[in-house]
């Protein structure tokens, strides 16, 4: 019997035609490749629940980083011992992940990557002990810009549409009062960008963590003050390394807490609050990744 693997495919792109090729191009070379369509909130664990039922050996998480994060979060749901591998079709808007990790964007060669690709262990970020990412939690400017960007100018610019439309909106720009600790470091002030990084980028290719690795046992932290805008922000978002103005740390564990409600986005997807409690879990799951993975330590 031939080993078998789940694709879990975002229903927004079930008509692509690029994806039945590649599905098409490894059946036709043996590959045994079951396809699941989200259409429902619910359907991710169900899928999820299915492969492990069907012993399959992959369960590939076909759309952007919503999707992936959805596919993680399930997966951290089972026991380790029962965990499928995560392998990556990217299909999203930013794939800010995927581009980070080298992942192809050709999609018959990422799906023979997410099918055959070197199995590596690799570190899962956790809020409040219930929501995982596998990338970064932002918090800030950033995700306001994220939540608020019209889905139109994403499928038409892609990453850049968060940038351009974050022009239009000043009335985003606005800072939070929080406290931040890890290890030996306390800070109180108004951040206008807060990065809780295991991967590097968000929002497009913004490395808001540059340092950040999937497999070094740590989380990246990057805080923004506001009273550094503007001269850090550009620097922050565009330029590669540590940027002057920007704090960087680096734990296992963060706490960040307001007297106010604030929103982080897992992997774009949204949670509000008033205090996150980030913990970095080591090896948590195992990737199919490309041999020179940008995001290996």
């Amino acid at each position: 019997m031939t080993t078998l693997h789940l694709l879990v495919l975002n229903g927004k792109r079930a008509s692509d035609e690029r994806i039945r090729r590649a599905i098409q191009h490894l059946r036709d070379a043996g590959e045994n490749i079951q396809v699941r369509v989200t259409w429902e909130s619910d359907d991710i664990p169900r899928f999820i629940q299915e492969a492990v039922s069907l012993n399959a050996a992959t369960v590939i998480a076909a759309g952007g980083d919503g999707t992936i994060n959805a596919v993680c979060n399930a997966l951290m749901q089972l026991s380790a011992e029962t965990r499928p591998v995560l392998g990556i079709l990217p299909l999203g808007t930013a794939n800010d992940f995927a581009t980070a990790a080298g992942i192809p964007s050709d999609l018959t060669n990422a799906l023979i990557l997410a099918v055959n690709g070197n199995v590596t262990a690799i570190d899962i970020g956790c809020v409040n002990e219930s929501r995982y990412f596998i990338n970064m939690a932002t918090g800030g400017f950033g995700p306001k810009i994220t939540t608020d960007t019209p889905e139109p100018l994403k499928k038409t610019l892609g990453g850049a549409a968060y940038f351009l439309h974050g022009l239009t909106r000043h009335d985003l720009l606005k800072a939070d009062h929080c406290t931040v600790c890890c290890d030996d470091f306390h800070w109180q002030d108004d951040a206008l960008v807060i990065g809780v990084g295991n991967g590097c980028q968000a929002g497009g290719g913004h490395r808001i963590c540059p340092d950040a690795r999937i497999n070094d046992g740590l989380l990246n932290l990057s805080i923004l003050p506001e009273r550094n805008w503007p001269r850090s922000l550009w620097n922050t978002l565009f330029n590669e390394g540590e940027a002057d103005g920007v704090i960087m740390k680096h734990s296992t564990h963060i706490t960040i807490t307001a007297a106010h409600d604030m929103v982080f986005n897992l992997d774009g997807e949204p949670l509000t609050g008033q205090q996150f409690n980030f913990q970095l879990l080591p090896e948590a799951i195992q990737c199919r990744l490309p041999p020179h993975c940008g995001l290996l330590s």
